[in-house]
């Protein structure tokens, strides 16, 4: 029997404040160095910051990387709004690249600054800034990496040292202004940006894309589709004609497919952890461009095609890929409803199995649903980014299942009488796990958390 959200937030300590999950937590981990446990209460309670930006555990600090509005290093112009995937790639000499997208749309505060060279479509306001911070967290530079895009929320690190940055929107050339059309997945190349450009990868689909996750092995790269309105979105996959890598080999095609779970044509239905579906079978998207139909509404046969709601993070461990689906609402157009799930899909057996479920499944007054950015921590465990409604926390959960906050935003958006808060995105660690750095959606904040980490 699963755990109650009420219980597991009483054994961690994490009671009014947080998030619940239930299921095979060390699948979760699988290929991950031995963890020590951190006990029932993570690294202790958060401590109030002085400066009003970001409260920590004792002994942890952070430091402002770089704000919304502030001038780019590199003079190109300032620093944009709607901070959001991100990942850290190792430099040379020490150097670390952080890559950080803008999820900016047409009415965008702040766009990110069109630079030659860089920009795919002058009327697009999103993009990626890239920053290069050495061993002690001084950023070094700061500067455009890709403008023109739009909606760019998240995307995933690739194993030859660039970043994938997904358009979230399927916009076409002579909508919103645009005059290109928008919703694919770029190449960025943190150290030299000319050298990646601005070229999109049309062969890996035009649709809402959220985020992206490669197979080291074979090539294969896994991505999800975060689309609003019912039929929801998809899970694909991508065969690349260069699955060797390397910047660029994205360019030379492949083919697109979508997974296709036999009778499960909705994956909200299932509820039970531990459910799992053999014979997972993948299908050739018949028109990956899109040209006239939204590829989720396209003819995949008589047999169908499989479909969730917000479905967002997307990483590899082990042997396997996992992916997020945020929230089911049967409101929405959803076959039912749920708080949050992740799924492992294992390539080499054809298996689909769910691992995790989060939420309230009693008190639903509790925030803390809406799973969205997660990573794994050196630790062992998961950093889970919050995007709901109240305080908005960072939540680490150990290999054992406790639940703890990690960081809580304090950045008032609102009022003093009705106050808000960003919610935190692109949470991601340093290749030496010693520094966590982490986004505020808005007002767009970089932040680099360092303490004492343990693993």
């Amino acid at each position: 029997m699963s755990a109650t959200r009420r219980q597991v937030l009483a054994r961690s300590g994490a009671l009014g404040m947080g998030i619940a999950f239930t299921g095979a937590l060390s699948e979760l981990f699988a290929g991950t160095a031995a963890a020590q446990p951190l006990g029932h209460t993570g690294y202790g309670p958060l401590v109030p910051d002085p400066k009003g930006l970001l409260d920590l555990p004792k002994g942890f600090r952070h430091k402002v990387l770089s704000r919304e509005g502030d001038q780019l290093r590199s003079g190109e112009g300032k620093v944009p709004s709607h901070h959001d995937g991100m990942t850290a790639l190792p430099g040379r000499h020490g150097r670390v690249h952080l890559v950080r997208n803008h999820e900016n749309r047409v009415d965008a505060k702040i766009p990110v600054p069109t630079v030659a060279g860089l920009t795919y479509d002058p009327a697009g306001k999103g993009g990626c800034t890239a920053l290069t911070l050495d061993s002690r967290n001084n950023v070094l530079s700061e500067r455009v990496a890709i403008a023109g895009t739009a909606v760019n929320c998240a995307g995933g690190p690739t194993p030859w040292g660039t970043w994938l940055t997904c358009e979230e929107t399927e916009d076409r050339a002579g909508t919103n202004g645009y005059t290109k059309d928008h919703g694919f997945i770029f190449e960025v190349d943190p150290a030299d940006p000319h050298r990646s450009g601005a070229v999109p990868l049309t062969a890996m689909g035009r649709f809402q894309h959220e985020a992206i996750a490669i197979d080291p092995r074979r090539g294969i790269v896994y991505e999800t589709e975060d689309a609003f309105l019912k039929p929801f979105g998809l899970f694909y996959r991508f065969l690349p004609n260069k699955p060797e890598g390397g910047l660029g080999s994205l360019r030379a095609g492949g083919r697109l497919q979508a997974m296709r779970v036999p009778g499960v044509p909705d994956l909200s239905v299932v509820q039970e952890t531990g459910a799992c579906f053999e014979g997972v079978e993948w299908v050739d998207v018949p028109d990956p461009l899109a040209t006239e139909t939204p590829i989720r509404l396209q003819d995949f046969g008589p047999k169908g095609i499989t479909h969730a709601q917000k479905l967002e993070g997307c990483y590899w461990g082990g042997k396997s890929v996992y992916f997020v689906s945020s929230f089911a609402h049967s409101a929405e157009g959803s076959a039912a409803d749920h708080f949050g799930q992740i799924w492992r899909y294992d390539p080499s057996a054809r298996r689909l199995t769910l691992v995790i479920v989060f939420g309230p499944d009693t008190d639903v007054q509790l925030p803390g649903e809406s799973p969205d950015n997660i990573c794994l921590a050196p630790s062992g465990g998961l950093m889970v980014c919050e995007d709901g409604n109240g305080a908005q926390h960072v939540f680490g959960v150990t290999r054992h299942g406790e639940v703890y906050a990690m960081a809580r935003g304090r950045q008032n958006i609102g009022t003093p009488e009705a106050p808000e808060w960003g919610e935190f995105a692109g949470v991601t660690f340093s290749p030496d796990g010693r520094t966590m750095y982490v986004n505020c959606y808005t007002p767009g904040t970089t932040f680099a958390v360092t303490g004492p980490w343990r693993g």
